[in-house]
């Protein structure tokens, strides 16, 4: 599977690491309900279609991802910086000035 980084461009899955689901909810920290923290940690959807997934691009830019991709054919139908939610086409080529 190739990821297309916004700054790096198309690159190879090994990559990137998986961070996590970007559709759940953090409960308040100082939040002591049980349940919410239970359903929180242990709740997963098992989604069949697109899905929302944080990545991080640990071997090139670091950058921190937010990819909505289809867990049936893989394809990927958006990447968004995750720290400032700005949207990126999914096949993004390389931006000037960017490091290689």
């Amino acid at each position: 599977m190739l990821i297309a980084c916004p700054y790096c461009g198309p690159r190879d899955l090994i990559e990137f690491t998986y961070q996590g689901d970007a559709n759940r909810t953090h409960p308040d920290p100082a939040s002591s309900d049980q349940a919410a923290w239970n359903a929180y940690v242990y709740d997963r959807v098992n989604t069949a279609g697109d899905h929302a997934e944080f990545w991080q691009h640990s071997s090139g830019c670091r950058m921190h991802l937010k990819i909505v991709r289809s867990t049936t054919t893989h394809a990927i139908k958006s990447i968004v910086d995750a720290r400032g939610e700005r949207h990126h086409a999914a096949p993004a080529g390389r931006r000037k000035g960017a490091r290689k």
